[in-house]
């Protein structure tokens, strides 16, 4: 994305950098989620801030508590727990959608393999005991919740690639 880095975001016959942005911001009108372009902006904008005042932790947050909202609507559709009878079922209930909506998060961010950094193999070239080669960290919890991560980082780059094919879209038009 050459618009995360440049330094001129003018609109011209020879400047197209804000192309790429404009798609993105549309594709989430067109989608109807918002999400997309969010999601974009923490995992590739915001590691690349420049100066002090771009700082990104405010997208981070921002994405954080959608992200818990739209876990929690999803628990109670699929009826994840059955219908909490006490404040104590309730306040059980909303902590593991929280819990799943922040693990599934950080793994869709970086769900790199520690022990090999991502690359699948050891320094030995045999492929890394940990993530069998698959190059992606294991998702760490008791076999519900891990499942129920794994549901979410799905929805999570389900939403990802829906707003990037819509931009890439609008991008060709």
């Amino acid at each position: 994305m050459s618009s995360v880095n440049s330094s001129d975001l003018r609109d011209d016959d020879r400047h197209h950098a804000t192309d790429a942005l404009a798609a993105s911001a549309i594709a989430d009108e067109t989608g109807g989620v918002g999400l997309g372009s969010l999601l974009y902006r923490v995992k590739y904008a915001d590691g690349t801030v420049h100066k002090l005042f771009e700082s990104g932790t405010n997208n981070l947050a921002a994405l954080l508590r959608i992200w818990v909202v739209a876990v929690t609507e999803k628990a109670q559709a699929r009826k994840w727990v059955p219908t909490p009878r006490t404040a104590w079922d309730m306040d059980a209930a909303y902590g593991l959608y929280r819990r799943v909506a922040e693990a599934s998060l950080a793994h869709w961010m970086d769900g790199r393999c520690n022990t090999c950094n991502g690359t699948g193999i050891q320094v030995t070239q045999h492929a890394c005991p940990s993530c069998k080669g698959t190059k992606r960290a294991q998702i760490v919890g008791g076999r519900l919740e891990s499942e129920k991560i794994a549901d979410m980082v799905g929805e999570l780059e389900g939403l990802y690639q829906a707003h990037g094919g819509r931009a890439a879209a609008m991008l060709r038009n």
